[in-house]
């Protein structure tokens, strides 16, 4: 069977819709988990333990802008904060796959999500082009190995923004930075530095589900 583009491979489509069916549970599952005093007395990897079970996907239409993106910037590396299950790491390499070079450079920190979203990867082909790095990602990513030309954030969002400062080095001008989520009220920090021409960025948000904000490093 053939397809114009890999979106369009009976199994991306397969796990994509699997998964984002799953999603839809997110708030019960949320509701069973035992947070302790609260999520934000949780170290970075106490959180992610508690919230495995939890998908946090971007929308199909969050994805479907993240393809695009790629398509047209055509980087050589992508990295993403804040893996989960794969789903944003599926865009990501799909469009990978349909530029025809590069590859996925993905974090995650548990280790449930990194076994089943490895699974998925392989059954949809495109394990070959995805790199998991297990582990708080300021940790993992001070190893990179190479520029860093298109950026996705979208882990915990009060690492957001340590994360990029971490990630600056290896930003070249007109690299892309993509922040999740950004209408909530714990990106502020990020956003506030973003926006602030003296930072380096030129930077637009745009309403697509909870928010991207879509940062062009200068």
């Amino acid at each position: 069977m053939t397809y114009t583009h890999t979106l369009a491979d009976p199994r991306v489509e397969d796990a994509l819709r699997r998964m984002f069916a799953q999603a839809e549970q997110d708030d019960a599952v949320a509701e069973r988990v035992d947070w302790g005093s609260g999520p934000t007395s949780m170290s970075p990897q106490e959180h992610a333990d508690a919230a495995s079970e939890i998908y946090m996907p971007i929308s199909a239409a969050g994805g479907e802008l993240l393809y695009s993106l790629v398509r047209a910037v055509r980087p050589a590396t992508v990295v993403e904060f804040g893996m989960s299950y794969g789903i944003s790491t599926l865009y990501l390499a799909a469009a990978v796959r349909d530029n025809g070079a590069g590859r996925v450079v993905t974090t995650e920190l548990s280790k449930e999500k990194i076994a089943a979203a490895r699974r998925t990867f392989a059954e949809t082909g495109l394990d070959d082009l995805i790199t998991v790095l297990e582990g708080d990602a300021r940790d993992s990513l001070a190893g990179l190995d190479a520029p860093a030309d298109f950026v996705l954030l979208d882990g915990w969002k009060n690492l957001c923004l340590p994360v990029l400062k971490l990630l600056e080095p290896r930003l070249a001008p007109g690299t892309l930075v993509v922040g999740d989520d950004s209408t909530f009220a714990s990106m502020r920090p990020y956003l506030d530095y973003v926006r602030d021409p003296a930072n380096g960025y030129r930077s637009v948000g745009f309403p697509v589900e909870d928010g991207m904000e879509i940062s062009c490093r200068l």
